[in-house]
């Protein structure tokens, strides 16, 4: 063979043909697809860059989309199997149009059936759910990054009691999707305390940047095994417990890793959102 030669994984996959796995922020309910930004304009406009910028890097070079959001919890994990999904609205307070939000996106049976029987064998019991619309951790990062809504979605839910070992878990059986053309993404937000965002306390200013530092210094760990003992433990990381109070939008973050198997991850979003600061992840 001419050049180099691939380096195979431990599935036996070429490593170069594997897509990246990312964990992205959604921002606040509908603010992102908002004109005004909520009081954010500059925050959320580079927030769209950043997702705007992840879609234009995939479209065309993906056949599906597997997001896990941080507003859907189950007790086993759920996966989504309706062709035609519909929009879930699950944000209160906002402007009548954005109850209106359109993401005409397919899903994907065919993919949920994979992901069903990859879930098994890791030894997972796992449901099928088909009247769930697209919750905003999903429609609303995707209306950004993918506005032509043609990719295919499948969504999966979190596991409550929202363990990190049992997400990373997920993650690593999943894995194999990423030389299937399926581009795994986990939506939440680094930060997440309803207290903290636009409060203009340099205490709390503080405990998201040392917070979110370790978060960029945790996942560049290149041994994987390493990097996900130290995600697990995440409680002990400064500012931890302050900067998520209850862990749901932090958890698709466990989610990635696992499925970024020995793939190192970095800080390729890194911004003062709501004034706090908030990153995003890429892995591979």
């Amino acid at each position: 063979m001419d050049g180099k030669a691939a380096i195979k994984g431990d599935n036996g996959v070429n490593d170069s043909d594997k897509l990246p796995v990312f964990y992205i922020p959604h921002g606040g309910g509908p603010w992102n697809v908002m004109k005004d930004g909520l009081g954010d304009p500059v925050g959320y406009g580079l927030l769209r860059n950043y997702l705007t910028a992840l879609g234009k890097g995939y479209i065309g070079k993906i056949k599906s989309i597997l997001i896990l959001s941080a507003h859907w919890e189950e007790a086993v994990p759920t996966i989504h199997f309706g062709s035609n999904p519909s929009m879930y609205y699950d944000y209160y307070g906002f402007p009548s149009e954005t109850y209106r939000l359109q993401y005409p996106a397919p899903g994907n049976p065919a993919l949920a059936v994979n992901i069903e029987r990859l879930l098994k064998i890791a030894g997972f019991t796992t449901k099928r759910e088909t009247e769930r619309g697209y919750d905003h951790g999903t429609f609303v990062p995707l209306m950004v990054a993918f506005p032509e809504a043609q990719i295919p979605v499948v969504q999966l839910s979190l596991v409550q009691g929202l363990d990190p070992g049992i997400h990373i878990e997920i993650g690593k059986a999943l894995e194999s999707l990423r030389s299937e053309g399926v581009l795994i993404i986990g939506s939440g937000m680094s930060y997440h305390n309803m207290r903290g965002f636009m409060s203009d306390n340099p205490t709390v200013e503080m405990a998201s940047k040392q917070f979110d530092d370790w978060l960029a210094d945790t996942v560049s760990i290149h041994d994987s095994e390493i990097r996900n003992a130290t995600l697990i433990d995440w409680r002990q990381a400064p500012g931890a417990r302050y900067c998520h109070p209850r862990s749901e939008h932090l958890v698709p973050l466990f989610v990635i890793a696992g499925a970024a198997g020995k793939d190192a991850g970095h800080r390729d979003f890194s911004e003062i959102l709501m004034r706090v600061s908030v990153s995003g992840f890429r892995f591979g």
